[in-house]
């Protein structure tokens, strides 16, 4: 297990805040295995080490894994300096430990996005080693032929970044548009809308239907639910 600090710890077990987790150490009124400890970046690590505030044990919050499906518009933080809309106003009313998003999605995209207060499982989700694979629905403003699907299986390289997908198929076509499955095992940013700006394509709806093998379903836009045992098994 990865060491952390005393102050990033209180957080992560879903005490407090960092910061508030800070001024309690800096106080006086935390304890790292029985004795006070007055550094909020003593380095502890949260599977051996006992942490209490004042004589009260600090465990770990019970463990949330959810899926929501993210409507377009809303972004991808808990709060934002230009007011804009969040994906956490689709949680109004639940009292939710240090929830946070599992990867992001940008404002315009939608679709599915986890979430978890289990850092270690939502790393090893978005850990690029472990090339987990994410499935995306995209209409695009143009039709496609074999040499576009040529171009876009072969990847571009943009700002100086090669980006690629592992698999590109045609979902249906109408008079002047197409719908792609895209699949990626990669994560990085904007990468889909990136790719297709390189080759001068419009994108007029991106939505996010699977991550492995645990798919969007049904569920309607702006609604959540928790993932079962199953489920999060199957990520980990």
């Amino acid at each position: 297990m990865p060491r952390t600090g005393l102050a990033r710890a209180l957080s992560k077990l879903g005490h407090c805040s960092r910061s508030q987790g800070a001024l309690l150490i800096k106080t006086g009124r935390v304890s790292l295995n029985g004795r006070i400890c007055r550094d909020p970046e003593r380095a502890v690590d949260l599977e051996r080490d006992r942490i209490s505030v004042g004589d009260i044990p600090v465990s770990g919050a019970e463990p949330i894994y959810l899926m929501l499906n993210k409507p377009r518009g809303l972004i991808t933080t808990a709060s934002d300096e230009q007011g804009r809309g969040t994906v956490y106003e689709c949680f109004a009313g639940e009292a939710f430990a240090h929830l946070s998003p599992v990867g992001r999605l940008d404002k315009a995209s939608e679709g599915l996005l986890l979430f978890s207060n289990d850092n270690r499982w939502a790393n090893a989700i978005t850990d690029p080693a472990s090339k987990t694979s994410k499935t995306y629905h995209v209409q695009i403003g143009c039709l496609v032929d074999e040499a576009l699907l040529t171009r876009l299986r072969e990847g571009v390289i943009h700002e100086e970044e090669e980006l690629n997908f592992r698999s590109v198929t045609v979902l249906r076509q109408g008079d002047k548009n197409t719908w792609l499955e895209i699949v990626l095992d990669e994560g990085r940013n904007r990468h889909i809308r990136r790719v297709l700006e390189a080759l001068d394509i419009e994108v007029l709806r991106l939505v996010r239907v699977a991550i492995a093998h645990l798919k969007l379903g049904p569920l309607t836009k702006g609604a959540w639910r928790h993932l079962s045992a199953a489920e999060v098994s199957a990520l980990k």
